[in-house]
């Protein structure tokens, strides 16, 4: 046999070999193991946050998903024992098949905080430090003092509780405040297009109390004004979603301190508090 017809023997089986393994890569990559592996296949993560850890088995599970309880936990007094605070992957996430979603518990009994210093301070003041220590506001209680709105005590359940004692989060913190030295009448604030937030913290920061709260799909507010001659006008305006539309007293009502008001807040239907057709009064 000529050397030619050697080389171009090997020549051709080298090219067969070649061939073969190539065909052979790409029925592994491109065939074989996205089968394996679910390729392009995808699971939407649920929104289990507020589900109780005893849910999570059958909701997870019928969703080809696995759950596993971290070791750290929060603590909401909004939520029920052992339910879901917070989760990872987020919700909507994309994730495969037995992806594991790794889950934050709010604590059975709520944990022990100091109590911050709210005395010496004004009632907006003090209310946004509630806030911040995730306690609840309670009644405020006015006493005779030159300084209105002026916080003297702060208790609990009738109780006086100082600066660093350890109490439960979440506890309802009640203030003692001065009225002024009888300054007692003052107006109704307006609160039309408010936040909901931002209006409780006015009345509060006014010497008043909030009162009830409703919320429905109406969003058309009705706003009077008086001119320089003492004509009143009144005109429909919209506002946003999740902002006052209605307040009772009215602006300018003569009220006294510690009086109640209560509030409308324009809540659409959509999850997003973003208005849709359906919403259009």
């Amino acid at each position: 046999m000529s050397k030619e017809r050697t080389w171009k023997h090997l020549l051709i089986n080298l090219g067969i070999i070649t061939a073969l393994a190539i065909t052979f890569i790409l029925v592994f990559f491109y065939s074989y193991l996205p089968n394996i592996t679910n390729h392009g296949e995808s699971i939407t993560v649920p929104d289990v946050r507020g589900l109780t850890v005893d849910e999570l088995d059958d909701f997870l599970g019928s969703r080809n998903l696995r759950f596993e309880v971290t070791k750290d936990s929060g603590y909401s007094a909004t939520e029920k024992p052992l339910s879901v605070l917070k989760q990872v992957p987020l919700p909507d996430a994309k994730v495969k098949e037995n992806r594991k979603i790794y889950v934050t518990l709010n604590a059975k009994t709520p944990p022990l905080i100091r109590m911050p210093k709210l005395i010496e301070g004004s009632v907006k003041n003090a209310t946004l430090i509630l806030q911040t220590y995730d306690l609840v506001l309670g009644d405020i209680i006015y006493v005779p003092d030159r300084d209105l709105n002026y916080v003297l005590k702060q208790q609990i359940d009738g109780r006086e509780v100082m600066e660093g004692e350890k109490i439960p989060k979440g506890s309802k913190i009640d203030l003692v405040a001065g009225d002024g030295l009888g300054q007692q009448q003052l107006s109704a604030p307006n609160l039309i297009g408010y936040d909901l937030e931002s209006a409780q913290i006015a009345i509060i920061g006014s010497g008043l109390k909030v009162g009830e709260i409703t919320r429905d799909k109406e969003n058309v507010a009705v706003v009077t004004t008086v001119d320089s001659k003492g004509n009143a006008a009144s005109y429909r305006t919209k506002v946003r979603p999740g902002c006052i539309y209605k307040q009772s007293p009215t602006k300018g009502e003569e009220m006294t301190l510690g009086q109640t008001m209560d509030l409308w807040v324009y809540s659409p239907d959509s999850i997003d508090l973003a208005p849709t057709i359906l919403d259009e009064p």
